[in-house]
């Protein structure tokens, strides 16, 4: 009986994988103008408390009671020297677009989502490292809906030699779809990093710190069955993850 109860639970599970890889893959052949349709009337899940929005005509926060702050995206930790960039000047460094598959924990995908914006060589010569870099935790701008292990806004970290890697694809998104970031997608950057699941692409981007050591996610801490580093399932990979070697 509970070998009959296993096998059906594994059927099950087949079928729901397979369901929600055709989902992906109806997904990216949809038109762009169609699929930002359907964003919009189906917001993303966050844990973020996101009372803010972002202007990206004028690179202003927006926050509840009129107020008004302009954007800046500061680079600091194990910096010579500190350094916050405006978005225009995030939109004046070279643009860069990739175009690949986004990998939910939940285990459906979404093929040839289209991003562009700052690859991590070009936003990481803006500042001089200090010696015993090695990693980079991202910040985002809210606090989260819960506080978890002393973090009550979301982080992420990454090693930062995978952020340099040219085939790894990793780019700090400004647009979606030839436009600047919705706001569900995590405007005005978010981190885009196509072989590690997607609790790793933080939203809502407003620090980069540089340490000397891996920091757990609040993801992680907030679920420590979900480890640091997060690559994606080879089974679910259309492209080799280059890390695998």
């Amino acid at each position: 009986m509970a070998e009959k109860h296993l096998q059906r639970r594994s059927a099950l599970k087949l079928i729901l994988s397979g369901c929600a890889a055709l989902a992906g893959l109806v997904w990216g052949l949809l038109p762009a103008r169609l699929r930002a349709a359907v964003n919009d009337l189906f917001p993303t899940r966050t844990v973020d408390d996101d009372a803010f929005r972002f202007d990206p005509a004028s690179g202003d926060l927006l926050w509840p009671g009129n107020r008004r702050e302009p954007y800046a995206l500061r680079l600091d930790g194990l910096v010579e020297s500190p350094l916050d960039l405006t978005y225009a000047q995030l939109r004046a460094l070279p643009q860069t677009a990739r175009t690949v598959d986004f990998h939910c924990v939940e285990g459906w995908s979404v093929q040839d989502v289209p991003w562009s914006g700052v690859a991590f060589p070009d936003l990481l010569a803006r500042v001089r490292l200090k010696s015993g870099a090695t990693h980079v935790v991202f910040h985002s701008i809210s606090p989260t809906k819960s506080r978890v292990s002393g973090t009550d806004h979301y982080i992420e970290s990454f090693p930062l030699s995978e952020l340099l890697r040219p085939e790894l694809n990793c780019l700090l998104a400004l647009d979606l779809e030839g436009a600047p970031l919705p706001h569900d997608r995590g405007a005005p950057a978010r981190v885009v990093c196509p072989f590690d699941l997607a609790y790793k692409s933080i939203k809502f981007v407003n620090r980069v710190e540089f340490t000397d050591h891996s920091v757990p996610g609040w993801w992680t801490r907030a679920n420590p069955i979900y480890p640091v580093d997060a690559p994606v399932p080879p089974r679910r990979l259309r492209v080799k993850d280059p890390r695998r070697g």
